[in-house]
């Protein structure tokens, strides 16, 4: 898939760009042996190259988003007041740009009060708290990527 002397196979990259216009998807993300590769419409290409099993060692600048997913406190990820991502999308903290943000840390949120939006295949749909408690944590910035399971919030 990658060639050696160059690193990333750009002829795939491309490919994966054309199928994101083809279907009006707005990411799209591959997977083989050691590499991955995220194309995504809202910022500029992913690639991280790293073993699957061990945290993703990423290239050079063009992985932020993957970076400070990666990067996030193993802590976190085990925390058993974590609300997680149900599904694979794009985080939006308000209802809409510019508006105030439905959660802050210190807040106190009831159960089924929405904390967030996850846009996935052009669907909005709002996350609610799983619990009521006091929010001690965002984990996801505004507009970022986020993954199935991936710690969004915590709510103590």
């Amino acid at each position: 898939m990658a060639d050696k002397k160059h690193g990333i196979d750009q002829a795939l990259i491309r490919d994966l760009a054309n199928i994101l216009n083809e279907t009006d998807l707005t990411e799209i993300e591959v997977e083989q042996d050691d590499l991955r590769i995220r194309v995504s419409r809202a910022g500029t290409p992913q690639y991280v190259q790293a073993p699957i099993a061990a945290p993703a060692v990423a290239a050079p600048a063009a992985v932020a988003a993957t970076a400070a997913v990666a990067a996030a406190p193993a802590d976190a990820r085990n925390n058993k007041n974590a609300v997680t991502a149900p599904m694979v999308g794009t985080a939006y903290l308000s209802p809409a740009p510019g508006a105030r943000a439905f959660i802050e840390v210190g807040a106190t949120v009831k159960e089924g009060q929405t904390i967030l939006i996850i846009e996935a295949m052009k669907t909005m749909n709002q996350i609610p708290a799983p619990r009521s408690g006091k929010v001690t944590e965002i984990l996801v910035q505004d507009a970022s990527p986020v993954e199935y399971g991936e710690p969004l919030v915590i709510i103590e």
